[in-house]
Order: C-alpha cells, then structure tokens, then sequence
C-alpha cells in the first residue's frame, strides 16, 4: 500500500534533524593547532563541568573544532599501543578525564562516542605492571560514567520507580558491558578490522537481552542506529515472503524491546519518518505492518502484571481506535470481521469529520495509526466482494486509506470512481466462467485516472476480485500481466498478494487452490518488480 503522503512546499513536511547543540553558534576556527593537548587541556580546565553560562557558550562554540581534535586524535590512537600513545601524549589522560565530565562535551553524541573510542585505545589487552592495572580500571569507570549518562540518571528519586518498571539493571551492569564492548573492541583493533569512525556490522558485542534492552532505553543513538540498521538490512533484501520479513524483524529484538513504552514510541517514530522519507513506499510500509503484528504477539504473551497501559504506547490518540485496530483478525470468527470493521469504519469517521482536526500534522498521525493495522485494510477489501451488504463503510475506510486528505473533494471523487468499479465487479462475482474482456473496463478505469490514490484502491478491489471471486482464478494470471504491464502498479499487486498468501497462512479461511495461485503469480510478478 503506497503512502498518499507527499513532501512539497505546501503539503506534509520534514523538519531536518540536526544535533541540539547545533544552535549554538558552533562557528569552526582553524587558528587552533591540530594535536595540540596543551591548548585543549587549558580549556578543558577553563571550562570545568560547564556550571557557568559563559562556560556553555564557549563550550557550544568549540564544539565542532573539538570534535575535529578528538577525531584526529582517535585516529594517530589506533595506529599505537597504548603504552607507545601515553609516552608520546603525556597530557592525554588528564585532557580525556576532564572532558569525560563536562555534561555540554558529552552532550553531544559524536562527542561522548570518539571519546569512548580514545579510552579504549588507551586500554591495555595484556596490563604488565601495576600501572597499566590502575590505567585500565580508571578507563573502566570513564566509561560506565559515559554509557551510564542520560536523562533518566539527573532525575534521582523521580525515576527510580520507572527505571525498575522498565527492568534496569543495578551498577553492576556496566561493568560487565563495558567489559564487553572493551574485550570485542581489543579483538577488532589487533585485527585491524576497526574501519575509522564505521562500527556498523561488527555483531561481535554478545549481550544478554536484558543488557541490549537497558543499553537501548539509556542509551537513544545505539536505539535509533538499531531500528536503522533493521530498515536498511530488509530494503537490501527481495521481499517475496512476509515469513522472511518477519524473521528478520524479530531477530532484532525491537519487537520484544518494544514492550517498553519509551522505546515502542521512538521506533514507531523513526518508521513514521522512514516512510515519509521514502515517499510511502510499498516495502517500507509492509516492514511497519510486521513490526506492529510482532508486538501484538509480544503483548498478548506478556505477563499482565508487567504490562504497561495501552496509552503509554499511544498518548495522543482516540483510544477505542486504538482498541479496535489491536484486536487481532485471529482472535475473531471470520462472520465477525465485517461487524469488527464497520466499528473501525465509523470511530475513524467520527474522528475525521470532528472540526478539531485542523493541521495535516493531526491527520496523518490518525492515518499511521490505521496505515500500520494495514491487515484489517486488506480484510476489508475482501469482505466488500464477499458480503452482501451497503459498501459504504468499508469504501470509505479504505478510501481515507489512500486519500486521508478531503481537500478539493478528492476522497469524495474517490469514492465515487470505486464505487462504480466495486458495482461492476459485484454483477461478476458469481459468474463462474469470466473472459479477459469482462474486466477490461475496470482496468480503463485505473488507466483513466488522474488521481494516483483512486488508481490504487481499485487495483486493489480488482486484485481482491481475481483472488475471491468465483471465475477470477480463471484469468488472474494473464489479468494481473496486462495490469503491471499497462499501469505503475507492479509493486503494489506484490505486496498484497504477500500480505493475502501471510494472512491466509495464519488466519485460514481459504481454499488450497487460491493458495496455489498466489504463489504462482508472485513468481511470475518476482521477475517484473
């Protein structure tokens, strides 16, 4: 299913993300000799741990020449041993120590990272003396301060409660990952395989779950890199099987993370924004769709005493919405389902239409909420040839679906093309031997179409009919040719039909035979997307 948001000069936009520190006036100021500890040790000094205002700014100031410095530094570190870099840069330990505590230096996430990668290019593998001993636990403890740093640590006994809730480990903990990421961080630069500032794809750090889980609801960057990582490894891959899809999901561990409302609300982000970034793209919208049908599975199998309230993971939406896209179709008799979504159809509705919703921001937050439940979309297009019964609730559905936007009538125009197509595949349903020209007509009718949402919603009524409807079987192959062929519409057909061959696997309901056709026509559609 494509995504009808778009980003232009007038409709949805993207604010750019940049590091908060940013505003700060951080102009670059090459007159600062490069190495030169003395300098930045004097300032580090200077500066203390940045308690004053005139300390910030200046602090905000020489931020990225710093950063520049902590750089270069890190990469003459990695070409020594550690004893070699503490005789050639006697001031190191002292500059490193104090930077480790300015709150305005560690702030800034590139930061606080090329210093942990300074520490542990200082940290001997095999200590041979008392004093290396004594460097390696005081490098140790820099780095429990480091990883141990965020919000939740500067609220003392406000978060106490919530950080057990969320299941944190006691001090401890860090030792034992620090000990981790040290001992796998050794064992890459011995074997030169610690390529610059790139630490994606080194999978050599082995943490218990509960260890991943409190690094990730400290620690944001390692979080966000995470739930990157999962997008750029399933967009590298040819999704042909929602099983694959979702066995990559859940080896994530992000599904099961996400059990914390923090760390549901941030990926759920991050997807909002990876869709709009991609333009609604068919793949990156069937990824969110697994992820939010593997959480549910998590939040079902969660022990209700550790259960967090449903608005923690969705504060700021209509919660019998939310209530009623949750229930799975599984956990339903099939007879229920057009009851179940005609609820959907008319809460959503009345949400809408309420004159409150004023900004393109709050609607498109109601259609991610609906996009990502996108299961009981594709039920409903199902039902629409199955039931005898008025389609205006299930049309509408999944007309605000691809075109959430009333703007100049447009849904409404929708509306009233898929109408006509729905009544004319409607008089064929039951006709048991169907010809090519049968359905030619509606074909017309997506090829006719200026508006790219109402070509979507009948190529999908027409894919539903193929699939469902008595003599569709018959043609579906040589029909689904003529309609990739003639329209830009191959990747949507692939997704649904990936989506119906998952949803049939795991909800049952039809014939051995349909099952056979989808797997017949996605090899052949395999070739053309």
């Amino acid at each position: 299913m494509p995504c009808p948001w778009r980003r232009s000069g007038s409709g949805w936009t993207l604010d750019s993300e940049q590091p908060a520190l940013a505003h700060c006036g951080m102009a670059q100021d090459n007159t600062v000799p490069k190495l030169n500890f003395k300098y930045w040790l004097d300032k580090a000094i200077e500066w203390g741990q940045a308690t004053t205002l005139e300390c910030q700014k200046d602090v905000c100031l020489h931020l990225p020449q710093l950063q520049e410095f902590l750089h270069q530094t890190y990469e003459a570190l990695k070409r020594m041993s550690s004893i070699v870099a503490i005789q050639q840069f006697p001031l190191i330990g002292q500059l490193l120590g104090r930077l480790c505590w300015n709150p305005f230096v560690i702030g800034y996430d590139e930061s606080q990272k090329t210093l942990m990668w300074c520490l542990c290019c200082l940290y001997s593998s095999e200590p041979q003396n008392p004093v290396e001993l004594k460097a390696n636990s005081w490098i140790r403890s820099l780095l429990c301060h480091l990883l141990s740093s965020s919000k939740w640590e500067r609220n003392g006994a406000e978060t106490s409660t919530f950080i057990s809730a969320l299941g944190y480990t006691s001090a401890d903990y860090y030792c034992h990952l620090v000990e981790n990421i040290i001992s796998s961080l050794v064992t890459e630069l011995g074997g030169n395989q610690f390529n610059e500032l790139n630490i994606q794809g080194r999978k050599k750090i082995s943490l218990s779950e509960s260890a991943i889980f409190s690094l990730w609801c400290r620690h944001l960057p390692s979080l966000e890199s995470a739930t990157l990582s999962l997008l750029d490894q399933l967009a590298s891959l040819q999704i042909n099987s929602l099983e694959k899809v979702a066995c990559v999901v859940k080896d994530s561990l992000l599904p099961k993370a996400a059990s914390h409302p923090a760390i549901f609300r941030i990926v759920n982000e991050i997807f909002k924004k990876a869709l709009l970034e991609t333009d609604g793209t068919p793949e990156v919208m069937t990824i969110i769709q697994v992820f939010i049908q593997l959480f549910i599975q998590v939040q079902q199998n969660e022990n209700k005493q550790h259960k967090f309230p449903l608005k923690a993971y969705f504060p700021h939406h209509h919660q019998p919405l939310v209530i009623a896209l949750l229930r799975r179709p599984s956990e339903l008799p099939s007879s229920h389902w057009l009851q179940h979504l005609k609820h959907i159809s008319d809460i959503l509705k009345s949400i809408v239409e309420d004159t409150s919703i004023s900004s393109f921001a709050e609607l498109y937050e109601i259609w991610f909420l609906v996009a990502c439940f996108g299961e009981w979309l594709d039920i409903a297009a199902e039902q629409l040839l199955k039931a005898a019964v008025a389609p205006d609730a299930l049309l509408w559905l999944l007309a605000f679906y691809y075109c959430p936007q009333n703007e100049n009538q447009q849904r409404t125009q929708t509306m009233v093309e898929s109408q006509a197509v729905y009544s004319h595949l409607m008089m064929l349903y039951n006709c048991t031997v169907l010809s090519f020209g049968d359905l030619l007509p509606s074909v017309n009718n997506i090829a006719d179409t200026e508006q790219c949402h109402t070509r979507c919603l009948i190529t999908h009524l027409l894919t539903s009919f193929l699939l469902f409807s008595s003599g569709g079987h018959m043609i579906a192959q040589e029909f689904i040719s003529h309609i990739t062929e003639t329209t830009d519409m191959s990747k949507e057909v692939c997704s649904l039909l990936i989506r119906t061959v998952y949803r049939i696997k795991h909800n049952g309901g039809e014939n051995q035979r349909t099952v056979k056709l989808l797997n017949e026509l996605l090899q052949k559609l395999a070739l053309k997307v």
